[in-house]
């Protein structure tokens, strides 16, 4: 199964199905269930402060201190359902969108991620 890593905040909400648009700047024909892999990099003060105001703004009350997020390895999946140029969903802002559904976390895997989609055995 593919696998596609995210900065650790970004791939929190993905799993817990919070944020439903992942923006690239490249598109994908890729459709179906992938892994969800947190890159190794620790939460800056900044990363965590924009991501305390988007929990504000979504009004999601409970979520992770900066310290405790999962780094470097897989922490969930989604299914990718589309790729759009265009939406009206606040988590779109790029030039391709993929449409994120039927979001699951599971046991973290510690592993190194890629760039990209990339090919991982079942964590």
């Amino acid at each position: 199964m593919k696998a596609l890593t995210l900065r650790p905040t970004w791939a929190w909400l993905v799993v817990n199905g919070h944020k439903v648009i992942e923006n690239r700047s490249w598109p994908t024909r890729l459709r179906g269930r992938i892994w969800i892999h947190a890159s190794s990099s620790r939460v800056t003060r900044a990363e965590y402060d924009g991501f305390l105001e988007v929990c504000r703004y979504r009004r999601i009350k409970k979520f992770p201190g900066r310290d405790d997020f999962r780094t470097g390895g897989i922490v969930g999946s989604v299914e990718v359902v589309d790729c759009v140029t265009r939406s009206r969903s606040y988590w779109f802002g790029g030039d391709y969108g993929f449409v994120l559904r039927n979001a699951r976390r599971t046991r973290f895997k510690p592993m190194k991620g890629m760039l990209g989609f990339f090919e991982v055995r079942r964590p």
